[in-house]
């Protein structure tokens, strides 16, 4: 993911909220979301390049989203993938915090990324550029290329228009609406530079752009509903998928 909107614990009846973009380059191989055959009990969409994912759930109530710390400075030969940070959380039984203290070592020598991991009881994040594992207090976050809550104004924007939406009561389908916001710019205009593009929530080109928006609810009585809109090249719309189900909790 390249762009996160997230509440926990801010609405009365879903504990948690996520609204997020992909941005990819869209000539790298993907698979939808969808429950994994190798894995049935994960939720996500898949990198065929490398392996890994950028968000997820599984049955019992593990999250895991990422996104790329932007430094194009930093390209060199041998780094570890940073989707196989989410997918390997998503398959394991380690506790978020437990499983950042153990992958502080592989993290540092990937390129830059933000974490986000919860297990339904709590909900962490951690910078490889920051290096500190935070737990996340109940309140709205925003997270693009660059440190939890910078305030850019893609960001800033985005947790507004969260906010209202949700005090509004609206239903998930309109979140995705939200995470589409566009340039509105006529058919003479030049085209937008690469820093021009990603001010924008929805990133439209030919080559590199969103790939995918997906908007994810946890109900107090633990639904999960996950719809995913994916675009082609050019901004347009794809399939979309949705998916529903109740986590298995223990005791039950």
């Amino acid at each position: 993911m390249c762009l996160i909107f997230l509440a926990w614990h801010v609405h009365p009846d879903y504990p948690l909220v996520v609204a997020a973009n992909r941005d990819e380059f869209f000539a790298r191989p993907t698979a939808a979301a969808g429950f994994w055959p190798d894995a049935p009990q994960v939720l996500a969409g898949r990198d065929l390049e490398a392996g890994g994912t950028w968000m997820g759930i599984t049955r019992s109530g593990r999250f895991a989203a990422l996104t790329n710390f932007r430094d194009p400075a930093q390209v060199r030969a041998g780094v570890p993938s940073r989707g196989a940070l989410v997918a390997d959380y998503l398959l394991g039984t380690a506790s978020p915090g437990g499983y950042l203290q153990q992958t502080t070592a592989i993290g540092s020598k990937c390129y830059g990324y933000n974490l986000l991991l919860g297990d339904g009881r709590g909900l962490y994040y951690y910078s490889n550029r920051e290096g500190e594992i935070r737990p996340l207090q109940p309140g709205l976050y925003g997270l693009a290329n660059h440190l939890l809550d910078t305030p850019w104004e893609k960001v800033e924007l985005g947790k507004a228009a969260l906010a209202g939406r949700i005090a509004a009561g609206s239903r998930p389908g309109d979140l995705l609406e939200m995470l589409q916001q566009r340039p509105s710019l006529p058919v003479t205009a030049p085209p937008l530079t690469p820093e021009q593009l990603n001010a924008h929530r929805l990133i439209v080109s030919d080559s590199y752009g969103t790939c995918s928006s997906t908007v994810l609810t946890c109900s107090e009585a633990g639904q999960i509903r996950w719809l995913e809109q994916r675009f082609k090249a050019g901004g347009i719309p794809d399939e979309r998928h949705l998916y529903q189900f109740r986590l298995r909790r223990p005791g039950r």
